[in-house]
């Protein structure tokens, strides 16, 4: 039922079931989930996957606040639990073993469905995908999301369909793992990239036109440009610059193919 989250616009909330029923095409497809251990799985992948649709539905504001209501409450109980019930250590268990590679395949097969529903917007420039990547702190259990001592932290890498309004791609790294890689993974060919200068890259350049990839990266003001052909430009206009140069100071640096 539609629910008012805010005293000055109305938004409409999916029921448990309309978001389930979304998912049922997937299920059957996911790679399945294998204990890690001796012990057999306390909740299958679907249980993990139904009990946090339901904690983000219920606005649920920590793990024992949803496990108490999947003890006390009958819908709960019957619908999201796992057969058997479970408690807080099973749960904690569980869900510190959820699967990576189960969540993205989700992600990926329902991003596609959603390509196929939402109108495009600004087509006339065509497919417009803006990338970056952001870290997030993570428990220290987590050996693999290597930052510095004392801390984990994973970086997301995501690139944005501007034109849909929902993410594309994603791939998890560690906290130290570099950006500008990446972005070759996100973009297709003929898809323009939106970057900041944190992405500015030479050789990337380079390497992204050969590839038939598009982007407009900010660079930092103090890039050396050698101008090759300067275009004119309206001086009422938003563009104040106009021209095809080499990035970089002459030499090993500098771009190869102008821009």
């Amino acid at each position: 039922m539609p629910r008012n989250l805010s005293p000055r616009k109305k938004y409409f909330v999916p029921s448990f079931k309309q978001l389930t029923k979304i998912l049922s095409k997937v299920l059957p497809d996911i790679p399945r989930l294998d204990s890690r251990g001796n012990r057999p799985l306390k909740m299958t992948f679907e249980d993990q996957l139904n009990a946090l649709i339901f904690f983000h539905l219920e606005e649920h504001t920590s793990a024992r606040h949803l496990i108490q209501t999947l003890q006390q409450d009958d819908f709960a109980r019957n619908n999201i639990a796992p057969e058997g019930g479970i408690g807080k250590s099973s749960f904690s268990e569980a869900i510190n073993g959820r699967g990576l590679e189960q969540f993205l395949f989700v992600f990926q097969e329902l991003q596609k469905q959603a390509c196929f529903l939402l109108p495009k917007k600004y087509s006339r420039l065509g497919e417009l995908v803006s990338i970056d990547g952001s870290l997030t702190d993570s428990v220290l259990s987590m050996a693999w999301a290597d930052y510095r001592e004392g801390s984990k932290k994973a970086k997301l890498h995501l690139g944005f369909n501007v034109n849909q309004g929902i993410p594309q791609k994603l791939f998890l790294t560690d906290g130290k793992t570099g950006e500008r890689p990446f972005v070759h993974q996100i973009l297709e060919p003929r898809q323009t990239g939106i970057l900041d200068r944190g992405y500015q890259d030479h050789q990337n350049f380079d390497r992204l036109q050969e590839e038939q990839k598009h982007f407009v990266c900010r660079v930092k003001g103090n890039t050396h440009k050698t101008c090759l052909e300067k275009y004119d430009v309206d001086s009422d206009g938003m563009i104040f610059y106009d021209a095809k140069v080499l990035l970089g100071q002459n030499g090993p640096g500098q771009t190869r193919k102008p821009l």
